[in-house]
């Protein structure tokens, strides 16, 4: 019996160890086929890249910058205080808008607060007149600054709610004096803050070599009056030493 049994196992040996290394064969290949086979959609795909590798995902994109009409238009800026009158105007003149009178050829600007169309620079006219955008001509000649503002803002309030205006004179050109004869630089100056006879003289450049100082004539109107040089420098008789006036014309012989 044993000896049937062991006949047996021997016989059966070959095939179990040439079968079971088939087996094995036939395993690898079907691993090896299979890792092959696999479709390219199934293969895990690399991580998409960032259209602008600089910024990290998930950060928030710079904001734009307002354009002007935005900025205009924000609640902070339109419940912002309005500017008042009497604000000073970059190359204005220094006169009194108070007391200041205007006069043909003056040349004045006018602000309208967010306003560019109707603002700008008006030549008074040999009329008295400028004419604004919107409300047409308007008398500037004999007014002054400040009364020429009420003016406009009042003609503006049919267009435009509670307008804010400023005016300020850029050139004086209404109010001149004129230096005629020996002096160094003879011709017409504008009459823009309070000058005296002295210091239109020194405008002018002082005197040629010669020049009759004791004797200089000023012509206001039909009334002449004089003025003597020496004696006021030397400071005698200052009350000859009189504030000019529209118009006066000094005469240096």
């Amino acid at each position: 019996m044993r000896k049937a049994i062991l006949y047996a196992f021997v016989a059966v040996l070959p095939a179990l160890l040439h079968g079971g290394e088939a087996v094995g064969w036939k395993v690898a290949d079907a691993v090896q086929t299979q890792e092959k086979t696999v479709p390219p959609q199934e293969q895990a795909a690399p991580p998409p890249q960032s259209q602008t590798p600089d910024a990290p995902q998930g950060a928030v994109p710079p904001a734009k910058p307002a354009t002007p009409r935005e900025i205009e238009t924000t609640p902070a800026n339109l419940a912002a205080p309005r500017p008042s009158s009497g604000i000073k105007i970059p190359g204005a003149a220094p006169v009194d808008v108070k007391t200041y009178i205007i006069g043909a050829e003056d040349v004045i600007f006018v602000k309208v607060w967010r306003d560019n169309d109707v603002s700008g620079q008006f030549l008074v006219r040999p009329d008295g007149r400028i004419s604004v955008p919107l409300i047409g001509d308007v008398t500037a000649s004999g007014c002054t600054p400040e009364q020429l503002e009420k003016d406009i803002s009042e003609r503006l309030s049919k267009f435009i709610k509670d307008p804010q205006v400023n005016v300020g004179i850029l050139a004086v050109g209404s109010k001149k004096y004129f230096i005629l004869g020996e002096v160094n630089r003879p011709g017409a100056y504008p009459l823009v803050v309070p000058t005296n006879v002295l210091e239109a003289l020194v405008n002018a450049g002082g005197f040629r070599d010669f020049a009759n100082t004791t004797k200089i004539l000023i012509l206001r109107g039909p009334k002449v009056i004089t003025f003597n040089y020496k004696q006021v420098t030397r400071g005698k008789k200052p009350e000859q030493n009189i504030f000019l006036e529209p118009g006066d014309k000094i005469i240096v012989k």
